[in-house]
């Protein structure tokens, strides 16, 4: 199954973006969703995460203040808000899901089952 994600785009430092990822259909309360970000030659990166029922949210120490990861009931995704964006935030960024949310392991990669396909977001100087 494959995340769908929507937002993202280009724009000049000091700016922001949002990006929406739309949850798999067994979410319950005790899942997790967590964006990730890859720039071109480096390694998956984590950005941000979330408990699917709330409470509980993390976040990458080079986005934290800037970025904040929410559930939106209306729409049923899950938001990326991304203010005060730098160069160094470009990147495709990728939301991921896991069915439960364990916040020793909810930074890795290898946690989560399910993917989506990704967004790009450049941040020109």
């Amino acid at each position: 199954v494959q995340l769908v994600q929507s937002g993202g785009g280009a724009v000049r430092n000091g700016e922001s973006l949002s990006v929406s990822c739309v949850p798999p259909e067994r979410f319950g309360s005790r899942s997790g969703m967590a964006y990730f970000r890859q720039a071109p030659g480096k390694e998956r990166e984590f950005v941000a995460v979330m408990r699917w029922g709330g409470e509980s949210t993390v976040y990458a120490d080079s986005v934290k203040g800037r970025f904040t990861i929410s559930r939106n009931n209306a729409r049923n995704t899950v938001d990326l808000q991304m203010n005060d964006l730098k160069p160094e935030d470009t990147a495709t960024y990728y939301c991921a899901a896991s069915l439960v949310f364990d916040v020793r392991t909810a930074t890795r990669a290898t946690t989560y089952a399910y993917w989506g396909q990704g967004t790009q977001v450049t941040v020109s100087a």
